[in-house]
């Protein structure tokens, strides 16, 4: 199951700092891209290039003027779409039919107001909680779910800069381009 991010309705003056969080998580979680909706944001995008680029993987990020006709291509596709919302199922009931179907999944994460269309169109409405909270910790939540955990074992090649794990202090490799 590949896994997408659409977020909706980005602000590039108000935005600018979420939106790159939940493009962070996504990537560090598992997600194959981002796809912004909104006003569209170089800045944003290259800064999110910018860290594939240092700390490796295939992430991509891109942008889509109408994302409801997006979505739409993506169920034609063969894709499902959840909706991550306050309102939804709870995740945790929700997540074991998420995956059963094994295919490709588009997450939606929201802006200042999610149109109804959003609701109406996703397979699966899921909340992470019922109680307001930040776009960014639901996606995190929910991707850790989604992918069992496995998250913490993926490898992102490439990259120039590589943390050591370790209990006390920072320790950080750095690759010569093209160096694994």
């Amino acid at each position: 199951m590949n896994i997408s991010v659409l977020r909706l309705d980005h602000r590039r003056r108000r935005d600018a700092r979420i939106t790159t969080h939940v493009c962070l998580t996504a990537r560090a979680f598992g997600a194959s891209e981002v796809i912004l909706s909104g006003e569209h944001d170089k800045k944003l995008m290259a800064n999110v290039e910018d860290v594939v680029k240092r700390w490796g993987g295939s992430f991509k990020v891109s942008y889509q003027k109408n994302w409801d006709n997006f979505m739409e291509e993506w169920q034609k596709k063969g894709g499902e779409l959840v909706h991550l919302t306050m309102y939804g199922t709870p995740v945790q009931e929700a997540v074991p039919e998420i995956q059963k179907t094994g295919k490709d999944k588009l997450i939606v994460v929201g802006g200042a107001r999610v149109p109804t269309k959003v609701y109406k169109t996703a397979e699966w409405n899921v909340s992470v909680t019922t109680q307001p909270h930040s776009e960014v910790s639901s996606l995190g939540v929910a991707m850790h779910m989604l992918m069992d955990g496995s998250e913490f074992d993926l490898d992102f090649e490439g990259g120039e800069l590589e943390v050591v794990p370790t209990s006390h202090g920072k320790q950080v490799i750095t690759h010569e381009r093209g160096d694994e």
